[in-house]
C-alpha cells in the first residue's frame, strides 16, 4: 500500500479508482468492512482502491474542545489499514485552508480529478467538508453529474452490537476492554517508548517496564492481563495504570510486568495489549500486602491469557 500525505493532486494519483473516505480512527471491524467493499469492486473495476483520511482528526482544528481522545496514532492507524490489501492511503492535512474547501469542490478537484474516482463507498450516515455538507444527497447529486456511484453501507454490527469508534472510546475508558475487542476485532493497544521509573515494581520482586507512549486513549486505572511485544517477541504480561496509591501516589504511570522474562528494556519500544481488566486499584496498608497481591494477579492473569490471542474478527 502506497501512502501519500498530501492535498495537492494537481498531478493524478490514480486514472481510475474506488475510494472511501473518514476518519477510520481505531480501525475497527466496520471500518474493514468499508476496505473490503472497495477492493472487492476495485478489482471489478480494475481500478485502484483508495482511502483517504486527515490528519489531525478534524475536531482538533475546529473544535479543539469536542475533539475524541484517539483510538490509534497516526502510525498505528497506517499499519492496520495497511492489513486490508488496499493499492493508497491518501492522507490529507487537514489545515485551516482545507478546512474552507467546500464539499463540492473536495469531490470535484480532489475525488474525481485527483484520483479518477469511478465509485465511492461510505459508512452510515457520514457526512464531510465544510459544515458537513458532504452528505449522501449532496454526493447523490453530484454523481449524476460527475458520472461515479455512491454506495453507502448500512451500520456494520453483530446482532445488537454495532461497531463504532465512539463505543471503543467508551468502553476503554470505563476498563472494560474485553467488551472492547469484539467491535476492534483485536485488543486495544498502545504503545511506547521504555522509560526510568520508581522502579517500586522491582523492589516488590516484580519488575516492571514503564512506558512513555503518545497513545491517548488510556484504559481506566486498574491491573489488566495483558500480551506485550518486546524485542520482535510476544509476551504474557500484567499491566497496572494509575498512580501507585500505595507508595504516596505520584504521576500516572503505566507499567508492565513481563511473564518469565528479563532481558533489559529501557529504550526499547514496546506495544500493550489490554486482554482484559483484573480489579482496580487499591492503597494496601503496607508493601508486602501489595506484593502477595500482585503474585495473585499474576497467576490470574496467567489463567486469563492462557487461551492465547484472540484469533483476528473480520466483519
Amino acid at each position: 500500500m502506497r501512502t501519500i500525505t498530501s492535498a495537492d493532486v494537481s498531478r493524478p494519483l490514480a486514472s481510475r479508482s474506488v475510494v472511501t473516505i473518514g476518519n477510520f480512527d481505531g480501525v475497527h471491524r466496520g471500518h474493514r468492512e468499508l476496505f473490503q467493499r472497495v477492493c472487492r469492486h476495485a478489482r471489478e473495476e480494475r481500478a485502484t482502491s483508495v482511502v483517504v483520511t486527515f490528519a489531525p482528526h478534524p475536531l482538533q482544528l475546529l473544535r479543539p474542545d469536542r475533539a475524541p481522545q484517539l483510538i490509534t496514532t497516526p502510525e498505528q492507524k497506517r499499519a492496520l489499514i495497511a492489513e486490508s490489501d488496499l493499492d493508497l492511503l491518501l492522507v490529507i492535512p487537514f489545515t485551516p485552508a482545507f478546512a474552507e474547501m467546500s464539499a463540492d469542490s473536495f469531490v470535484r478537484d480532489i475525488l474525481v480529478a485527483g484520483l479518477g474516482m469511478v465509485h465511492l463507498v461510505i459508512g452510515h450516515d457520514y457526512a464531510f467538508g465544510r459544515n458537513r455538507e458532504g452528505n449522501e444527497q449532496l454526493l447523490t447529486r453530484l454523481a449524476d453529474t460527475l458520472g461515479f456511484v455512491v454506495e453507502s453501507l448500512d451500520p456494520v454490527g453483530d446482532g445488537e452490537l454495532i461497531f463504532s469508534s465512539s463505543e471503543v472510546r467508551r468502553l476503554v475508558r470505563l476498563g472494560e476492554v474485553a467488551a472492547a475487542a469484539p467491535i476492534l476485532g483485536r485488543y486495544h493497544r498502545i504503545s511506547g517508548q521504555v522509560v526510568h521509573g520508581r522502579e517500586i515494581g522491582r523492589s516488590l520482586g516484580f519488575p516492571t517496564a514503564n512506558i512513555s507512549t503518545e497513545n491517548q486513549l488510556i484504559p481506566a486505572d486498574g491491573v489488566y492481563a495483558v500480551w506485550v511485544e518486546a524485542l520482535g517477541e510476544l509476551h504474557q504480561g500484567a499491566c497496572s495504570i494509575g498512580t501507585n496509591p500505595t507508595f504516596a501516589g505520584g504521576d500516572r504511570t503505566i507499567e508492565a510486568f513481563l511473564f518469565d522474562f528479563n532481558a533489559p528494556l529501557y529504550g526499547e519500544e514496546i506495544s500493550i495489549q489490554f486482554a482484559g481488566r483484573l480489579r482496580g486499584l487499591v492503597r494496601f496498608d503496607n508493601p508486602s500486602d501489595l506484593k502477595e497481591q500482585i503474585a495473585r494477579d499474576v497467576a490470574t492473569a496467567r489463567t486469563v491469557l492462557a487461551s492465547g490471542l484472540p484469533r483476528r474478527r473480520e466483519p
